[in-house]
């Protein structure tokens, strides 16, 4: 284990590398236990570098030789690499060493998962392969050969070669070593290819374990789709004769963009009508998109170091938001990015986990890939696209990519395209990188002679690290709606960049009702007074999507706050403006569908803390069931009416039209269930020809309190296929009451088929304990005591598993004393675990706020 106290990493210390690596030649000898890596690597002293210090990282290394130029040498090994002396000149290093991958539960670096050979090497995993200067500013051409007894022997790049028991690759593009990759097993294709905008055919290919072919073709066309949408919207063409994908069931992270061979986890890749829901298929779609996009935002062009994270992963999820909108629908697409947002990025933006979107320091780069990193630094960038439009941002990404194409960048590379292309001073927006916390944006308004007048307040509470904050840039989307719901003024961004501004609107006719942040133009928590009747005006009325979902959201929100503290039955207003959105055939099903939905939980108690009210869980969710009881009721005889309306009789397609009728009957059918006791759900059940209506049926009975029957006839039809059980356990635990929860979770760390070292099956038991809100944060911190007690066994094995389950705890401090002191008992017992991680302890310390 590393050490679990190291010294803090600060941006401001930056200096690059001592030398240039002009090619890297690697040659793997696999076996399990002592798979032998020979490096060949050429280095130069690097003009622009003051150290001439040679030190490579290495990590669990077994040194067999070293040589430089040929001769023999005695490097000074560290647990954290060697140093030795280098000459001032042009050399040529030689090292061979053994690591041990059928060993390696972390998961990074070299490792076996089911006898196949895979690596991940993002952010420092290459240092667990070979010693190497470890870090994303040094860029070479990388040639492999892998020796080794299994049919499939795959690396980055075009192949060069390949006989009995051997393989050559070559990558012509300069790469750092965090984007090496490698698989060895016993694998199967499912080939295709691609014409590129210039006539290059690009040989495509998924590579899985043998029986999971079928469910390779819809990952296969959402390749091609996401290849052609970057040639048509960005201009960017593929570059390598062949593209690689291999499913890989013991994965981290969702998905790799590793240069010309991607490396996922199975269950963000692999799909089919029989195993695999709607939002499946959605969610595989965008990953691939995201992965291939990475190939120029993040491959041809990199971050220099890892304080620059954002610039390719905040732009790359940018894009695959905009791939999504364009295959789906653009509203929903949006409002489910922004529930996202407010789910994930918000509560760590407002806790003890607060970093800026571009972090200063860090000690464990693994804790850093985080919803602010990638969701927040998305909505960076689509600030900065509505300030200079769209002509203006496509200019200055052509001249990104003429500009770096090759190079390790950074924020300020980014931002002076910019720059260049609009003559804007972009100083002050840059503040977006570096000042971390949710800005509150307060509006007051004024009426007087046919002029309106609002008034921005904006301010950002203090974060760890950042007591003082300074105003932002913030594009602020407004549109104005007359008494009668005629449009007075059509969206205009007003860019506000005080502390307090105010915008002004003359001639017209009428005291206007206005539409504000429309399409969530910046990433703020708007403070308005507001009436439910007015919220049910822009719920009728208003033209912008997202603010009209915002206004129904709005109202739902206002009513289960007050249930949530006794004081009031559900609004009318509310109530009744969600008839006329049921019944409203011109607007999207699966926007109709998202209406019905209501806050989350722990979002609903981010949102009590925030007034000042300590929120009781239990509380919470009672008012959340009382709502939903209130919604089939004020529905009543719609609800089979719509119910059959949305009916799906076609052949199964994950397509848009096909999704979003399955989303909003499976929404009305939650609804059915509490007036007929199950029956719809039940027949549904028997008659479902694929998964996302079987697990919506399913659903409906456990929340029903039934479905047991069901429940043990799944397992036995599907207790062979990985995916499908990781669904099962995750709903057991969704579904459960609250006074039940902890106890399910206990009984299926039980089962047999609780591999509690695959990541999937162990973010299905604890990632659906945390998030049933009630049942997580039982008074008797049951639930907080059956978490720590896995993280601290799951640690050793997988550091980064683990701290990322730790997030778990992150708001503790909103609740009572008495969940607080409870939390505080497993917090502390896991950061006085002997030799826990550096991983997990820095994530303790920050959330315990040490």
């Amino acid at each position: 284990m590393r050490d679990a106290a190291p010294e803090t990493v600060y941006l401001k210390d930056y200096k690059p590398f001592g030398y240039v690596v002009d090619s890297v030649h690697l040659t793997f000898d696999l076996a399990p236990n002592a798979t032998r890596v020979t490096s060949r690597i050429a280095f130069s002293p690097n003009p622009e570098a003051e150290d001439r210090t040679f030190f490579l990282f290495g990590e669990k290394l077994k040194l067999i030789r070293a040589t430089i130029d040929g001769k023999d040498i005695t490097p000074e090994i560290t647990p954290e690499g060697l140093t030795a002396a280098a000459p001032d000149a042009p050399f040529i290093w030689e090292a061979e060493v053994e690591i041990d991958p059928a060993g390696n539960t972390a998961l990074e670096g070299l490792y076996m998962s089911n006898g196949m050979y895979c690596t991940q090497c993002e952010a420092e995993g290459f240092r667990k392969i070979t010693y190497y200067p470890d870090r994303p500013d040094v860029m070479s051409v990388f040639t492999v050969r892998i020796n080794g007894d299994l049919p499939v022997l795959l690396s980055n790049g075009n192949p060069t070669g390949q006989g009995e028991g051997w393989a050559e690759w070559h990558d012509p593009w300069p790469k750092p070593s965090y984007l090496f990759a490698l698989v060895a097993g016993d694998l199967v294709a499912t080939e295709d290819s691609f014409p590129t905008i210039s006539g290059q055919e690009v040989a495509l290919k998924l590579w899985v374990r043998p029986g999971d072919e079928h469910k390779t073709a819809f990952g296969m066309e959402a390749l091609k789709k996401s290849m052609k949408w970057d040639e048509d919207s960005y201009g960017r063409e593929y570059d390598l004769k062949v593209f690689n994908i291999v499913a890989v069931d013991d994965f981290n992270m969702g998905a790799m963009e590793n240069k010309g061979l991607n490396i996922f986890n199975s269950s963000c890749v692999l799909a089919s009508p029989d195993t695999s829901t709607d939002m499946n298929f959605e969610r595989i779609e965008a990953i691939i998109a995201h992965e291939y996009f990475h190939n120029w935002t993040g491959d041809r062009i990199t971050c220099r170091d890892w304080f620059q994270l954002c610039l390719k992963e905040g732009l790359t999820v940018f894009r695959d938001s905009q791939f999504t909108a364009d295959m789906r629908s653009a509203p929903v697409k949006r409002i489910h990015d922004v529930i996202d947002l407010r789910t994930r990025q918000f509560p760590e933006d407002n806790g003890p986990l607060s970093h800026p979107v571009r972090p200063e320091s860090f000690q464990e780069i693994n804790n850093f890939y985080t919803a602010t990193v990638y969701e927040k630094g998305a909505e960076v960038i689509g600030m900065l696209k509505r300030l200079v439009g769209d002509a203006a941002y496509a200019e200055a990404l052509d001249l990104y990519f003429a500009r770096h194409d090759g190079q390790a960048c950074t924020i300020e590379d980014w931002l002076k395209v910019f720059e260049d292309v609009t003559g804007r001073d972009l100083t002050q927006f840059k503040r977006w990188y570096s000042q971390s916390g949710t800005p509150r944006v307060k509006v007051t308004e004024d009426w007087a002679d046919g002029t309106y007048t609002l008034s921005f307040e904006q301010t950002t509470l203090p974060t760890p690290g950042q007591p003082e904050k300074l105003p932002q840039v913030l594009p602020i989307a407004v549109g104005l709606i007359g008494p009668n719901g005629d449009e007075l003024l059509e969206t205009t961004v007003l860019e506000m960049t005080e502390a307090k501004q105010s915008f002004s609107f003359d001639g017209l006719p009428a005291r206007p009702v206005p539409s504000i942040l429309r399409g969530f133009s910046a990433p703020v928590i708007l403070e308005r007074e507001s009436t439910n009747s007015e919220r049910a005006f822009l719920l009728a009325h208003d033209t912008d999507p997202f603010n009209r979902w915002e206004a129904g959201r709005a109202l739902a929100q206002d009513t289960l706050l007050k249930m949530a503290t006794g004081t009031t039955d559900p609004d009318a207003d509310y109530l009744d403006g969600l008839r006329a959105l049921m019944r409203d055939e011109t607007l999207d099903p699966a926007y109709r569908a998202l209406m019905l939905g209501l806050p989350g939980q722990a979002e609903l108690a981010g949102l009590l803390a925030d007034r000042g009210v300590t929120p009781d869980p239990m509380a919470i969710w009672q008012a959340v069931e009382h709502l939903r009881d209130a919604q089939a009721q004020a529905l009543g005889p719609l609800l089979e009416e719509l119910y059959e309306a949305n009916q799906v009789t076609d052949p199964y397609q994950p397509d848009a039209e096909q999704s979003g009728k399955r989303a909003l009957a499976g929404a009305l059918l939650r609804l059915i269930t509490r007036r007929d006791g199950g029956a719809r759900a039940s027949a549904l059940y028997a008659a479902a020809d694929n998964m996302t209506l079987t697990l919506t049926a399913l659903s409906c009975l456990l929340q029903a309190g039934q479905g047991g029957a069901e429940l043990a006839a799944f397992y036995d039809k599907w207790k062979d296929d990985r995916l499908v059980i990781d669904k099962w356990f995750m709903l057991q635990i969704a579904e459960a009451a609250p006074e039940r929860a902890v106890s399910v979770a206990q009984a299926l760390t039980e089962h047999p088929d609780f591999n509690w070292r695959n990541p999937n099956r162990f973010r299905a038991v604890f990632g659906a304990l945390s998030a049933n809100h009630a049942g997580f944060h039982d008074a008797t911190g049951a639930g907080y005591q059956l978490l720590a007690d896995w993280l601290i066994r799951l640690d050793p094995l997988n550091p980064q598993t683990t701290a990322r389950m730790c997030t778990a705890f992150q708001t503790w401090k909103r609740y009572d004393p008495a969940r607080q002191a409870k939390i505080a008992v497993e917090l502390d017992r896991i950061a006085t675990t002997p030799d826990l991680s550096r991983d997990t302890s820095e994530m303790i310390s920050r959330i315990r706020g040490a």
